[in-house]
Formats: structure tokens, C-alpha cells, sequence
């Protein structure tokens, strides 16, 4: 069976999150998304584990619900330390099968001067080897996973405070480590290139802070049935079916720049015109692109293939490695096609009355036919899912903290078209 998972998921209690994300909340979106499994986030903040214990039930072995929805105990850290005299600051994924593990574990971290009250993502003075080695102490399959690791400031790849290999910085436990996550600024193709991630799985997830933003990224596992056991396979054996993206354009940190002066470098300018701000004179924030050519050292060709619905894969050439597809939330299809925001009545009106119609988000961007579409809403919104699903789009990248733009229609006479 197909199993459609977000397992980076943030709690109410980490920072910078909306107040809105409790498990009855997470577990009602993740439904209209279409995720099978979804991560509870945050199992090392007291408080938050204290309400994941009285509302999830045990549904089998290491998954739990909540409304027949399925979680995994997941968590991140942020480990800041110095490492070979150069500051660190990684975040890193766990995931645990059982409530008694993860109170063992976050016992350890707490012994080690871990303050995991002070935030959902607990910032660590320990080392990734450390960490590692105390999950692995706590239970032996744990899942150990690298987040968003192309990011600047807090991937395990980030041009600022990251690693150029995993043995760097996790000796002879990088062998623990089955998969990185690609984070919203990258996608598979671009973690393809790089000769240590050639046996390991790549996974996308969606990092959410607000409901709305679950399954913005996900990876699709082909398992038996859902259970702790069967993700841990496959993501030690890389048998992930495909992944659901962003587009890596939008991400916020895609292209090196300034936010402040407002300037931006693509990879060929950077190599160019060099990696100082003509504005201010300081270092720019180097972007992901820039980054991952840095440590490229496998060409890796790839091709894209569109489906009988008309959805755009991208595969490797050689057929190495999971496809993926890069979408736009419905939602921000639905507000561009109305002229309105996300967070509208009448955007949230059509988004509800499209999921009550077609099941759940995934369903209507990846495989529901258009003219079902055009029975429901309008000519506009139809179009709009019409041509994510061919990529026709037009993306202003991010760079330094700020999201990148995606734009469906084009120009003043293409937005006009469908009036």
C-alpha cells in the first residue's frame, strides 16, 4: 500500500508557531491534505507529550490516532555546539516508536543540561554524534534524520554553520543515518548530485507551523501496512515510492542575497560577481543552489514525464531513483485564481466545498479529472490546478529568509483569459 506521510510537523509550544497546531487541529487538516501518517512534532517538550499521552491512542505497533487519524512520535532538536573550531547550529530530526522511549530519551537530554521546556525544538549544547548515540542508547531503531539540510543557518549541508560530509560530524554513526530531508529550498534532483547520499534515502516533509501548511511536502511509502517497523525499513532500505515538493524556487533561502539591501544572486551570479553584498560590503547569505554545486560531484541527468491527468514527474534518467512532483497548495491555487488571500472566507469556502467533493487536497491536484473539477468550482480554478500540474508557472526565487513568489498567470492579458 501507498502511504502518504508528513512527518516534520511543529506543536503549539515550539516557536513561531501558531497556537492552532494541537492534535485535534493537526489531525482534522491532515485528513484534508490526504496524509495517512503525520508526525506529532515536539514529543520532547514536557507539556506537549503530556497531551499527546491523553489524546492518542495506541492504533499498532509504534503508530497511534487521534480520530482515526495515524501518527509517529516525531521530534526535532537544535544542536549548537563547536566542532573542529567552527560554530554548529544542525537540527535534527527523532522519531520513536513508543511513549516509554521517548520519556527515557528526553530523560537523557534533560541529564545533559537540555532546558526542553524553553521551546518545542529544544536548542542543545550537544554534538549530532552525541545525540545520536543517546537515541540509539534509548532504543536501537530509532530514525535519525537530518532536516531541511541544504538550509543556511540550521542544515546539516548549510553553507553557515553545516558540514561538508556526514562523517564529519557524526564518525562512525553516520552508518545510523538512512535519510536527510530535502527542506522546502531543495528538491531530490539537487541531493542526487551528492556522492554519500547515493544509498540513502531522500525525504520531503513540510515542516509546518500552521495547520494549513501540513503536506506542503510529503514522501510516499510503499509498505505492507502502516507501522513503526515498516517506516524504518524503508527508509534504511531507501524504498520511498515518490515525494510531493515544493517548488525549491519558493523556498526561502533558494538563492544567495541580501534581504535588508535587496539584493539577489542566482549561482552564476555568486560565481561572477563573488559573495560580498555591493550594497553594504558584508557577506551575502549564501543560497542553496550555490551550496549544493559547491559539493556536487555526480552529474546526475534527469527527464519529466507528464501522467494521464496531466501531472509533471520528474525522474532520474537512469531510473535510479523515486520520482517526485512538485505542486502548489490548493489553497494558494484558489486565492490567485480569486484575487483574494489564503486565509479568506471565500478562498476557504471553495477549498471546503472542493475536499468535501474530491476526498482530500491531494486528490485534486495529483488525480482528479478536470471536468470533475469543472462541475464543482470555477473555469479559473480549474486552470489554475491545470497548469501547476504541468509546471506552467512563473517563481521569483527566495533568498535570505524570504520566500520566493510563485505566480500561476503570467501576464495582464493571460490573467484576464478566463474572465
Amino acid at each position: 500500500m501507498k502511504v502518504i506521510a508528513d512527518l516534520e510537523v511543529h506543536s503549539k509550544y515550539a516557536r513561531a508557531v501558531s497556537p492552532q497546531m494541537n492534535i485535534s487541529t493537526i489531525s482534522q487538516w491532515a485528513r484534508r491534505k490526504g496524509i495517512d501518517l503525520v508526525g506529532t512534532g515536539d514529543f520532547t517538550h514536557p507539556m506537549w507529550l503530556r497531551e499527546l499521552e491523553a489524546g492518542l491512542k495506541e492504533d499498532s505497533e509504534g503508530i497511534y490516532k487521534f480520530n482515526n487519524q495515524k501518527f509517529l512520535l516525531t521530534s526535532e532538536v537544535s544542536c549548537i555546539y563547536s566542532h573542529n573550531g567552527k560554530g554548529r547550529r544542525v537540527h535534527l530530526l527523532i522519531y520513536l516508536p513508543t511513549f516509554d522511549k521517548v520519556h527515557k530519551f528526553n530523560d537523557e537530554l534533560t541529564r545533559k543540561g537540555a532546558n526542553l521546556f524553553s521551546d518545542g525544538r529544544p536548542i542543545i549544547g550537544l554534538s549530532l554524534a552525541q545525540v545520536v548515540e543517546i537515541v540509539l542508547t534509548v532504543e536501537s531503531k530509532a530514525i535519525i534524520i537530518p532536516a531541511h539540510v541544504w538550509t543556511p543557518w540550521f542544515g546539516f549541508y548549510g553553507a553557515m554553520s553545516g558540514y561538508d560530509h556526514l562523517d564529519e560530524a557524526f564518525g562512525n554513526l553516520a552508518r545510523y543515518i538512512y535519510a536527510v530531508e530535502t527542506g522546502l529550498s531543495s528538491d531530490p534532483a539537487m541531493n542526487w548530485t551528492i556522492e554519500e547520499l547515493k544509498n540513502r534515502s531522500i525525504v520531503s516533509f513540510s515542516d509546518a507551523h500552521s495547520p494549513a501548511k501540513l503536506g506542503r511536502e510529503a514522501t510516499i511509502f510503499e509498505i505492507p501496512e502502516i507501522s513503526y517497523e515498516n517506516i524504518f525499513n524503508a527508509l534504511k532500505q531507501s524504498k520511498i515510492a515518490y515525494t510531493i515538493e515544493f517548488y525549491p524556487e519558493e523556498g526561502k533561502y533558494h538563492y544567495s542575497g541580501h534581504r535588508n539591501c535587496k539584493v539577489v544572486y542566482s549561482p552564476k551570479d555568486s560565481k561572477t560577481k563573488g559573495n560580498v553584498c555591493p550594497v553594504c560590503g558584508k557577506n551575502l547569505t549564501s543560497g542553496v543552489m550555490s551550496r549544493v554545486k559547491a559539493l556536487t560531484v555526480i552529474d546526475i541527468e534527469s527527464k519529466n514525464e507528464a501522467d494521464k491527468f496531466g501531472v509533471r514527474w520528474m525522474k532520474d534518467r537512469k531510473g535510479k531513483r523515486p520520482p517526485y512532483v512538485m505542486l502548489v497548495p490548493l489553497l494558494e491555487i484558489i486565492a490567485e485564481s480569486l484575487h483574494s488571500t489564503v486565509s479568506s472566507q471565500k478562498v476557504m469556502a471553495v477549498y471546503d466545498r472542493l475536499i468535501n467533493s474530491f476526498s482530500n487536497e491531494f486528490e485534486i491536484l495529483l488525480k482528479t479529472n478536470l471536468t470533475d473539477l469543472k462541475r464543482i468550482t470555477t473555469d479559473r480554478v480549474v486552470e489554475g490546478v491545470k497548469r501547476v500540474r504541468s509546471g506552467d508557472i512563473v517563481i521569483d526565487p527566495g533568498y535570505d529568509g524570504v520566500f520566493g513568489k510563485v505566480k500561476i498567470w503570467k501576464t495582464g492579458i493571460d490573467q484576464e483569459t478566463l474572465f
